[in-house]
């Protein structure tokens, strides 16, 4: 299938009030257990690529186009999208490789800078049809900059926005990114006032350490893309450690890493299933909502 745009996964699942997915790549067999999960569920995912990623890698270019090779050998809808930049050269790279959407991420710039260096890469990314995605502040555990209790205001998050024209904000509610216990609570409140001020749709970072029964209530109060990196990795990992706990014989690394794309595949369709799906505010699915209200059987 030809590659798909975030834009238009994100814009879907906003206006369905339904999560818009976002799972990050780390190397090729968690891109290729990530659209698996999308065939497997006929529904859209978003493979994001970090600018860590790329440091670890070396260069952003062979991955970027290795998730477009998936992406566009794949019969569900894929889009491949830029994690996090803070290096404006990695933008061009990515952009110039075929990635479709960018995080251009000035967050840790005073407030001014960050709005102009904002604004200047989401003009260069429009020109060039790139959707943009930006982050007002730091979200809670990035780098230990910022505790779990850092908020968005919604009035600057407007203003913010007007002043960038970015096409998605990534807000600061209650999440930390890396945690490894999924225990945050988020704030529902702030997130329907973000809801009501802004236009575009909002995206929630540290999605690893938010538990499902909270990511569908956040989407219900109206965030859209949620992104999750660090539950999956677990996934991945601790399935190579039982493996290899297993059979210590092993030395084949696909052996061992075969069955961790196994089960990363398997908790990514899980995922897509249960937030891909548009959320009441009742914090129920809409048909599970619909079943009740008609009598009908789960």
């Amino acid at each position: 299938m030809p590659l798909v745009t975030t834009a238009s996964i994100v814009n879907a699942a906003r206006s369905a009030n339904a999560g818009a997915l976002a799972f990050n790549v780390l190397h090729l067999e968690t891109a290729e257990a990530l659209v698996t999960a999308a065939e497997r569920s006929e529904l859209p995912v978003i493979l994001q690529i970090s600018e860590n990623c790329a440091r670890y890698h070396g260069s952003l270019r062979p991955l970027t186009l290795a998730c477009l090779a998936l992406a566009e050998e794949s019969t569900a809808r894929v889009s491949v999208h830029l994690d996090h930049l803070t290096d404006p050269e990695l933008l061009r790279q990515g952009v110039a490789a075929g990635a479709v959407s960018a995080m251009v991420d000035a967050s840790a710039l005073p407030y001014a800078e960050n709005v102009a260096q904002t604004a200047a890469l989401t003009q260069w990314c429009h020109s060039r049809g790139v959707h943009v995605e930006a982050e007002l502040g730091e979200v809670g555990g990035k780098d230990g900059v910022h505790a779990p209790g850092a908020r968005t205001e919604p009035a600057e998050a407007r203003d913010f926005v007007e002043a960038t024209g970015v096409d998605t904000l990534a807000v600061a509610v209650g999440s930390s990114h890396a945690m490894l216990e999924r225990s945050a609570v988020l704030d529902k409140a702030l997130i329907k006032r973000l809801r009501g001020e802004l236009e575009v749709p909002l995206v929630l970072h540290g999605s690893s350490g938010v538990s499902d029964e909270e990511l569908r209530a956040a989407i219900a109060a109206g965030l859209t893309k949620i992104n999750i990196s660090t539950h999956l990795v677990s996934v991945f990992t601790r399935s190579v450690r039982d493996t290899l706990t297993a059979s210590p014989e092993l030395v084949d690394s696909r052996k061992y890493v075969a069955p961790a794309r196994t089960a990363v595949a398997d908790e990514a369709e899980r995922l897509l299933r249960l937030l891909s799906a548009p959320q009441s505010p009742s914090g129920g699915t809409a048909t599970h909502e619909r079943r009740a209200t008609e009598g009908g059987a789960e």
